[in-house]
């Protein structure tokens, strides 16, 4: 049976997306850091590790998920669309613990791009069976 309600549709796709991000403590970072035989500073630059609510709300990701959508879509992404990756990035942003870190080096655009296309033609399928 297919979910007929766009926010609860919303909410699968933000767990979705979250359950799929890469996040990890100080203490991880340190470790691997220190297995790589390098400085957790370094580390940290190379990386580019920041607070993951800080990654998730940077404009950078933003523009990175807008960009990587436009691409699976074929077509620049409407208002509407963008809208979306902005309250989805939000919305995990906000879920994340404050000690929780991740890399601008991964590949959340990707994750989220494909997850919101899939998504997009599910809801335009269920626009179409309720007219």
């Amino acid at each position: 049976m297919t979910d007929t309600n766009p926010t609860t549709g919303l909410d699968d796709l933000l767990a979705s997306f979250t359950q799929g991000l890469s996040t990890r403590t100080l203490c991880h970072v340190a470790e691997e850091a220190r297995l790589d035989g390098e400085s957790l500073k370094d580390a940290v630059e190379r990386y580019e590790i920041d607070y993951a609510w800080h990654v998730l709300g940077s404009q950078r990701l933003l523009d990175a998920c807008i960009a990587a959508l436009g691409t699976l879509l074929g077509q620049p992404v409407s208002v509407a669309q963008r809208d979306c990756v902005l309250e989805i990035l939000r919305a995990a942003a906000s879920a994340q613990p404050t000690d929780g870190l991740m890399s601008f080096d991964n590949d959340v655009p990707e994750h989220l791009a494909a997850l919101l296309v899939v998504w997009f033609a599910s809801s335009a399928e269920q626009a179409v069976e309720s007219a």
